[in-house]
């Protein structure tokens, strides 16, 4: 799928980018080191010094809950510049289980961010969501961010995190009217989404050695982690 913009010509650094186009297709087995190290560099010092999502990627795929046909790569000039992957979750009431969605990561090369690629990889896949006849889709994230999205706080939904608390950072997308009706309860993403630091760590020596740091957004991070509604 080939998606347009009107951006000009920039520069990155020493790095001239094009972003006249962006083509979006499934990841393929030949992509999956490529969009691990793309995913590292996307999150590196972001939420913490370092990064685990890399892992998480690696992991996700092995998994039964993984969605192949919701993982989508962005290609501009022939290059992975961007990344989405889904996955199903689950949303409980005492006994009662409903399958909904989750994404995460959406990675984007530090370069290429700002530029609409993220948006246009989470829009297209909400699209087939859709199609494919999932009730919703519920992920953590920056409200600010996803809001654009139609993502709301799941308070209104009646949706909790597993301490049963409403995060500022959870946050729904009903993917049709009233697709919630009725159902509300304990979110839970699923195991795959809690990262063993220990592993994290071990994995992360696979790549080229980078030194952590700070970033402002991780104060951010942490500001949204502790906020309730």
């Amino acid at each position: 799928m080939g998606l347009k913009n009107n951006q000009a010509v920039k520069k990155t650094g020493e790095i001239k980018v094009n972003f006249m186009e962006i083509v979006l297709r499934l990841e393929e087995e030949n992509d999956f080191a490529i969009v691990e190290d793309l995913t590292r560099e996307a999150f590196w010092d972001v939420y913490c010094s370092g990064a685990d999502e890399h892992l998480l990627v690696h992991n996700l795929r092995k998994t039964n809950v993984f969605i192949k046909e919701l993982d989508f790569v962005a290609i501009s000039n022939n290059k992975i510049v961007g990344n989405i992957m889904y996955a199903e979750s689950t949303i409980k009431n005492n006994d009662l289980e409903y399958t909904v969605l989750t994404f995460g990561p959406v990675s984007v090369l530090p370069e290429y961010q700002n530029k609409g690629i993220g948006g246009k990889l989470i829009n297209h896949t909400i699209k087939l969501s859709k199609e494919m006849g999932y009730k919703a889709i519920i992920i953590y994230g920056d409200p600010e961010y996803y809001k654009r999205f139609g993502f709301k706080e799941s308070k209104e939904y009646k949706i909790t995190n597993k301490d049963k608390k409403f995060p500022a950072a959870l946050l729904v997308l009903e993917l049709y009217p009233n697709a919630l009706n009725g159902i509300e309860g304990i979110f839970d993403e699923g195991r795959v989404y809690e990262i063993d630091k220990n592993e994290a760590e071990e994995f992360d020596k696979k790549f080229i050695a980078k030194e952590k740091g700070y970033l402002k957004s991780q104060d951010r991070f942490k500001e949204l982690s502790n906020k309730y509604l």
